[in-house]
């Protein structure tokens, strides 16, 4: 497993682990995922650690708190040293005010039963600014809650306003990047790599468009890629040439379109991705990634084929900007 350079005490894994499914109704998995020696969850967290994945991803609205309580449970029965595991959840944004702030994070960590190894924004509110959020994560830093403070789905000037009303680094910003979503590479990556901080990559295989698996008459059939303008036949239709490339990439290295697409994701080294699992299987190949090395010709072939990508407009987009405002990091 590769491992960024940052100036943090542990280190950090360039494929991690998103655990929005466990306990999640929406993603489509049942009782299997939930806490127990014998569940999903739990084999899927085990093997994780024995492939050299340190970072682990949740927060406290994914399942109302059912993904903390089921992440802790098997990082307990994997016996998941604290030394070298990075657990991170994220505060909902509704009233994020100082106390609130510490309330929560309190409540996240007993979920979770160990400290938050980076405890994070889930969302920046737009009426309450984050001088009255950052006193909060101070008083946990303080009383050793929280080790390392991140955002999501911020933008660059609101990422560097919250660090200064922190007074000290802000060491993570978690936002959807990947192959068909490309703007953090304008000011988000540049700021990362040139400041010794990190990009935490939610949705790095587009939901699962990436992929392969789906096209205009193979359709997602769960909740939450059905709501996903991504997923319209149109779109999928749209996506065909970018997938074409994925798989030609994919030959060349006996890999999958997904395995390419979190290369690819992973590229630039100051990305983690955290790609869900839903099963042991899928969680090796997403490891398996780390390895793929791509050439200068592929690079260049896949953001090629990722700028002449262009999904549906009109409804779609209005449908898109809806999701957006929803906890999807």
């Amino acid at each position: 497993m590769r491992h960024l350079q940052l100036p943090t005490s542990k280190r950090w894994s360039a494929i991690g682990l998103g655990t929005w499914q466990f306990g999640s109704a929406e993603w489509g998995y049942g009782g299997d995922y939930a806490a127990g020696p014998d569940s999903e969850a739990a084999r899927i967290v085990k093997r994780a650690l024995e492939l050299g994945i340190t970072v682990f991803d949740t927060a406290e609205v994914y399942g109302f708190g059912r993904s903390e309580r089921i992440l802790g449970d098997a990082l307990d029965r994997a016996d998941a040293d604290p030394a070298t595991t990075v657990v991170a959840s994220k505060v909902f944004p509704l009233l994020p005010i100082g106390p609130v702030v510490s309330q929560r994070g309190v409540a996240s960590s007993s979920r979770l039963r160990r400290p938050l190894d980076l405890y994070q924004v889930h969302q920046a509110n737009p009426l309450i600014g984050d001088r009255r959020t950052m006193p909060g994560m101070r008083t946990l830093q303080a009383a050793g809650v929280v080790d390392e403070v991140g955002v999501s789905n911020y933008s660059l000037d609101r990422w560097q306003d919250a660090e200064a009303a922190l007074g000290s680094r802000l060491i993570s910003n978690q936002v959807q990047y990947s192959l068909v979503s490309r703007a953090p590479e304008r000011e988000l990556l540049p700021y990362a790599a040139e400041a010794g901080r990190v990009v935490i990559a939610y949705s790095p295989l587009a939901q699962g468009l990436l992929s392969g698996k789906f096209d205009a008459e193979h359709r997602p059939q769960n909740r939450v890629r059905s709501l996903n303008p991504l997923f319209l036949p149109e779109s999928l239709r749209r996506a065909k040439p970018l997938i074409d490339t994925l798989r030609a990439v994919a030959d060349a290295h006996d890999a999958t379109p997904s395995q390419v697409a979190l290369a690819w994701t992973i590229h630039r080294p100051e990305v983690v991705a955290i790609p869900g699992a839903s099963s042991v299987a899928q969680l090796e190949s997403n490891c398996a990634a780390a390895e793929i090395v791509l050439t200068g010709d592929e690079w260049t072939a896949l953001n090629d084929a990722s700028d002449r990508f262009t999904p549906v407009s009109g409804l779609s987009a209005a449908v898109g900007v809806g999701r957006d405002l929803l906890p999807f990091g």
